[in-house]
């Protein structure tokens, strides 16, 4: 806990301190905060962060520092930070406990997902902080290991009623950006005044003014400049200035003077600061050993402590960070390469292993293979903690160090595997550049073809990654027939998203070298998926259709691995769209969606959601695709990727008739960085479809069908391409096309027969319906009225009951058409679809019937995440599964549902569901 000493003032640094008063007393009364302190080096960040923890009263400290040499080693920064309340890690849900408990090699188990360490840190903070308010300061956060960063971003995006604060120090220039779009406060530098009156402070008796001039001028404001460039100067050395028209960068002066400090010490007295810059840990008894390994006395330390450049208590601390890198640096190779041999040989290889062979790899400066080997191991133990950037790290350096050529390579090999996985395309390629300088078998060859084309595909573009992974393919087929079928896999479907092919390339031709392929192992139902979606691709959707469902079929009731479940389902959820096999995809998408928030996979669950997102719109369960819509918004902040939120966004606005919203969500869409992937053809498909349904839904055919037309032209795309001629079929039979419409709907019957569901044929009678005039339109209708019926498609069903009652109006026939058009507008108002239940209300009107419209005051009084809470508590969750679910904290969800039982004046979590889903009144 914080002392209550008086709080020391910063001089210059009102406004700052102000701003981290405010932090302090945001968190004592129940709130979280989070800022984050940039600034140059010796600005004063490491001063504010010293007054906030001295300012902080009642309130518990948590302290990390990031350390560049450490920047490798996974999990440190967040394993500084959370350490003290690791005996609150069984406390929190067992998926979190494990998560983090691997990642910090407290037990084994498989890799856990980042986002899932994340929560897994949230929930310990909030657990914390339920005792007393709790504040973490981390400093040099640009230098903490990029999981950690990453993990401490996530987290500062989620914290909201806590009681938990969290300010972080970042010096600038930086290139870090996990921390961007945090509240932040840039440091700025003195003001001349202040300047002076600090440099007052460290210059005893008179100074010249015009030496004082220059030397607040040649500081420029800097805090820590002022301090302590002075320092050990001469008179006559002061009365010149310190700075030349050609001096280095002030950073670099900074540094400067405490490398001539550092210098002016006893030789053994520099060998213990370059001990303790070399172990950034702070741990006082491996200093201790390390030195007795070098024959230093305890006593060396005494003249550093004397200057006030280090302090060695509980833990070692150095005056400010800059003092560890001129101690560092100061020291030539040889004299480095030695401490790190003592570090290494004082480092408990069974309790630290890690760190131990860090050591080891900082003190060879020559090829050793019993080195190479432990790094080789170490990487292994970072993967299983979910380290894979510092597997990279660990591999790179292993292979640097490997004498033997082949395994040479395949340590770097391993390594661009790792840099792959950890986002670091470029270092990933280079990588590969420097395994291809080795020997490589012919598997080892294919490997490097497929991690190049998957390289390519996240950093580049689909259509560039093509030939890559197709030749990687090839490679793979005699060596590793699963690898291979999974490689097209990827082949197929990066065919079927890109915006152009590569030059000489066909989808037909991918299709047919899967086909020609051999088939992978077990299970069945993985290769009968692919070669069905092979065979619609080559010989049309009649002749493929069976294939999938026959694999979609055994998918839905055969036991599916996680491993199998991540790789294969989200193709399988997406082929039984395309099929119309509407079970399917309600079984297959919720799976996915379930599995993705269980393993905490976030790079599958936003596409997953946008899965579940169109199955439940079709099922008219609009505020459930609303509070998915909103995970996924979640997720995309959380990850800074929202390419997919806005995507998902895009599904469902059309449906509310609301033209505004659906162009704002289509051009957010459009706008989106990730666009730059290879998707213009999807957008261009997808964004059209949803125009010609708000068109459609608003009567505006002629708008309708332009947008149809075009969302239509790439039928082998399938998905929304294929809906787009439903869409073009009505608006081209509105706007007096009947030879275009008539067209589309024979293409659409065509699909159907092949699929065989009353979704698929009933979807061709309304269509054909359309077309069609006197008894065989009529009898189409109720075919489509009677199979919609049967399924749980209630969007569809009302909108063929909608068109129904429109056809008995034009025939004159107004009490059938009522009847029709009631139905219609009942559970079209009910789904909350505007667009259309504003044409049912117009046509029920136009028939007689008097009707009352439905008011939107319930649906809007909630905001999207408050929506989602309230129909997860109101379906039976409990707080933590609903905090897991949305990657926020308990405490988070308690403070949400508080505002939703006073908005909806409900006192229960039972009263939320009756609440939410208000009835609709119709009167004739």
């Amino acid at each position: 806990m914080a002392s209550r000493s008086a709080r020391v003032p910063l001089r210059g640094r009102q406004v700052e301190c102000e701003t981290l008063d405010q932090l302090v007393a945001r968190v004592q009364s129940g709130h979280s905060s989070v800022l984050v302190l940039r600034g140059e080096v010796g600005i004063g960040k490491t001063a504010l962060l010293d007054y906030v923890r001295g300012s902080a009263d009642g309130c518990r400290i948590a302290r990390a520092v990031g350390v560049e040499s450490e920047m490798e080693l996974a999990f440190g920064g967040l394993h500084q930070l959370c350490a003290p309340f690791l005996d609150h890690l069984g406390r929190l849900p067992a998926p979190q406990r494990d998560a983090l408990g691997t990642a910090f090699g407290l037990s084994t188990g498989s890799p856990p997902d980042r986002f899932l360490v994340g929560l897994a840190v949230l929930s310990l903070l909030a657990e914390v902080a339920e005792k007393e308010p709790l504040i973490c300061v981390v400093d040099d956060a640009q230098w903490l290991d990029k999981v950690s960063a990453q993990t401490l971003a996530f987290v500062a995006r989620r914290l909201l009623a806590e009681r938990v604060g969290l300010v972080l120090a970042v010096r600038e220039p930086s290139l870090e950006c996990e921390l961007a779009g945090l509240p932040q406060l840039t440091v700025g530098r003195l003001s001349d005044s202040d300047a002076r009156a600090l440099l007052a402070s460290v210059i005893p008796g008179r100074l010249d003014e015009r030496v004082r001039n220059r030397i607040v001028a040649e500081t420029q404001g800097n805090p820590l400049a002022l301090l302590e460039l002075p320092r050990g100067l001469t008179p006559a050395e002061l009365a010149g200035g310190f700075g030349r028209l050609d001096a280095s960068p002030l950073a670099s002066q900074i540094e400067q003077s405490f490398l001539r400090r550092v210098q002016a010490l006893p030789s053994e007295t520099q060998q213990l600061l370059l001990i303790a810059a070399a172990e950034p840990v702070g741990d006082v008894s491996l200093l201790a050993r390390a030195a007795e390994l070098l024959g230093i006395e305890a006593s060396a330390a005494s003249p550093a402590e004397a200057a006030g450049l280090i302090t060695i208590a509980t833990r070692v601390r150095f005056r400010h960070p800059v003092v560890r890198s001129a101690a560092y640096r100061v020291a030539a190779t040889e004299a480095r390469q030695q401490v790190h041999r003592a570090l290494a040989d004082a480092t408990d290889p069974d309790t630290d292993p890690d760190r131990r062979a860090w050591h080891l790899a900082n003190a060879t400066a020559d090829a050793d293979e019993t080195v190479a080997a432990e790094l080789e191991r170490c990487a292994g133990r970072a993967q299983a903690r979910g380290g894979v950037a510092a597997a990279a790290a660990f591999l790179e350096r292993a292979a640097e160090l490997t004498p033997d050529p082949a395994v040479r390579g395949a340590r770097a090999l391993a390594a661009a595997r790792s840099k792959y996985q950890a986002g670091g395309y470029d270092t990933a390629r280079e990588l590969l550049d420097a395994a291809g300088l080795s020997p490589m078998d012919e598997h080892q060859l294919a490997q490097a073809d497929l991690l190049r084309g998957r390289i390519t595909f996240a950093s580049k573009s689909a259509g560039s990654a093509l030939p890559l992974l197709l030749e990687a393919a090839k490679r793979l087929e005699p060596l590793d027939a699963g690898l291979a079928q999974e490689t097209y896999r990827d082949a197929l479907n990066a065919a079927l998203i890109v915006d152009r092919l590569p030059s000489g390339v066909q989808l037909q031709d991918i299709a047919r070298a899967t086909l020609a392929a051999p088939p992978g192992p077990p299970p069945e139902r993985n290769d009968l998926l692919l070669r069905g979606l092979a065979v619609m691709t080559v010989d049309g959707f009649a002749a493929g259709t069976p294939m999938v469902l026959q694999a979609l079929e055994a998918f839905c009731t055969e036991e599916v691995s996680r491993e199998e479940g991540l790789g294969w389902l989200p193709l399988a959820a997406r082929m039984a769209f395309n099929v119309w096999d509407f079970h399917s995809s309600t079984v297959l998408s919720t799976r996915l969606v379930d599995l993705a928030r269980e393993t905490g996979a976030l790079s599958v669950l936003p596409s997953a959601l946008l899965q579940l997102v169109s199955n439940r719109v079709l099922a008219g369960e609009l505020d459930h695709a609303d509070a998915l819509i909103a995970e996924a918004q979640t997720i995309g902040e959380a990850t800074s990727s929202r390419y997919l939120a806005h995507y998902v966004s895009m599904v469902t606005e059309p449906w509310k008739g609301q033209e505004d919203a659906t162009l704002q969500a289509i051009d957010a869409m459009t706008r989106d960085a990730d666009l730059h992937q290879g998707r213009q053809d999807k957008v261009l498909s997808s964004s059209q479809w949803a125009k010609a349904v708000l068109y459609n839904g608003l009567g505006r055919y002629e708008e309708a069908y332009a947008a149809a037309q075009r969302g239509a032209e790439n039928l082998q795309e399938l998905g929304l391409a294929i809906r787009s001629m439903v869409e073009l079929v009505e608006a081209a039979a509105r706007s007096g096309r009947p030879a275009r419409a008539a067209a589309a709907a024979r293409q659409l019957d065509g699909m159907a027969q092949a699929s065989g569901t009353d979704w698929a044929l009933g979807t061709s009678a309304m269509v054909r319906a359309q077309v069609s005039e006197g008894p065989a339109a009529e009898a189409l209708y109720q075919e489509a009225i009677e199979r919609l019926g049967r399924t749980k498609i209630q969007l569809t069903y009302a909108r063929s009951r909608l068109l129904y009652g429109e056809w008995l109006r034009r025939e004159n026939r107004r009490v059938d058409a009522r009847e029709q058009l009631r139905i219609a507008y009942k559970v079209l108002s009910r789904i909350g679809i505007e667009g259309f239940t504003e044409r049912a209300w117009h046509e029920l009107r136009a028939t007689g019937a008097t009707v009352r419209k439905r008011t939107l005051e319930m649906r809007t009084a909630l905001t999207a995440q408050e929506a989602q809470i309230a129909r997860l508590a109101g379906g039976g969750m409990t707080n933590p599964q609903i905090g897991a679910q949305l990657f926020i904290s308990p405490h988070t969800v308690e403070w949400h549902l508080r505002k939703v039982f006073a908005k909806l004046g409900v006192a229960s979590r039972k009263q939320l569901s009756s609440t939410l889903l208000e009835g609709t009144v119709v009167t004739a």
